[in-house]
């Protein structure tokens, strides 16, 4: 046997090895692949575990003077004065809806979209669909929501005019509370559903094409062999999406909505990352918005775990 096959082969007896032994042998043996994930082990880290240090200030009076450390512990104050606010309903109301809301209309789109794409045949025309439902996804937030502003202009706007040219009255549809949960949404689809079929489009490459070619001479039709095999292969995924989707249904980004916002249809669009946005950079209030974010992160987390321990109870599959 030769010193290459020496040095890489396994101890006969690996689970008699210690914890500390094994960590040593794998990293002796595959010390290339750690050097290759170092950086990214890095990034996490300093920018996702290191500031949860602070933390603790949801349970302190942070005074920026006194730093972390110093500041009076307070306990549950701060959760307290939230749960027992007058807005804390409705601030839970609009993020739940507006989130479900993009569950229920967004998720399977990507889905549909990356069916239709599979099956297109021809080459040119199916690249071109492609970039034309990708392209949204590289035009910024502020531009989008720039774009939203002069389409819905009440004056100005394309979709009022042609609303009024067939003879209906003309809309304000950013500053009306029913509109504006229904505006970011469908923005939304628009902007990221052809992007989201990249992952689905992958999945859909890795089936095996002598299925379909089995199923087409037992004279199973495009439709059926897309609902038999295509979308088979895509379930592992589909729920992998899924989970990931719940553990993050509270946590929608503040910079869209914030953008949206203004005192006519704040009754809808004031969600928990506005709030938290208003309490901690704008009035200072750190301790209150560090206490609203963890309750956010909390319930994230309790989504996440239970929708993986059901999913892997009934499907077998889970994040882990």
């Amino acid at each position: 046997m030769t010193k290459s096959k020496q040095k890489n082969k396994l101890p006969s007896k690996i689970t008699d090895l210690s914890f500390g032994q094994r960590i040593k042998f794998y990293l002796k043996r595959y010390w290339q692949l750690y050097i290759f994930l170092l950086p990214a082990l890095i990034y996490f880290l300093v920018f996702h575990y290191g500031p949860m240090y602070g933390v603790q200030i949801a349970f302190k009076k942070y005074m920026p003077s006194l730093g972390i450390t110093g500041s009076q512990w307070v306990g549950f104050t701060h959760f307290k004065k939230f749960f027992n606010s007058y807005y804390f309903q409705d601030l839970i109301k609009n993020t739940l809806g507006i989130s479900i809301y993009e569950l229920i209309l967004g998720f399977p789109m990507p889905i549909i979209l990356a069916l239709v794409f599979n099956e297109l045949k021809n080459g040119f025309f199916k690249k071109f669909a492609q970039t034309v439902t990708y392209a949204p996804h590289f035009i910024s937030t502020v531009v989008i929501v720039g774009m939203l502003v002069s389409f819905l202009s009440p004056s100005t706007g394309v979709i009022n005019h042609i609303i009024a040219g067939l003879g209906g009255n003309r809309q304000a549809f950013l500053e009306d509370p029913k509109w504006f949960k229904t505006i970011y949404v469908l923005s939304g689809i628009w902007q990221n559903t052809g992007w989201n079929t990249i992952i689905y489009m992958s999945a859909l490459a890795g089936v095996n094409p002598e299925l379909h070619e089995a199923a087409a001479i037992d004279g199973a039709s495009r439709l059926q062999r897309l609902i038999y095999i295509n979308l088979p292969a895509l379930i592992p995924t589909m729920i992998i999406l899924l989970i990931m989707n719940f553990g993050s249904i509270m946590s929608m980004g503040y910079e869209k909505i914030l953008l949206m916002q203004n005192p006519l249809n704040i009754a809808s669009s004031n969600v928990i990352s506005t709030f938290t946005y208003q309490q901690g950079l704008i009035d200072a209030n750190y301790s209150y918005a560090a206490a609203v974010g963890l309750f956010n992160a909390a319930i994230n987390a309790i989504l996440l775990l239970t929708v993986n321990k059901i999913t892997r109870k009934i499907t077998n599959i889970g994040l882990w």
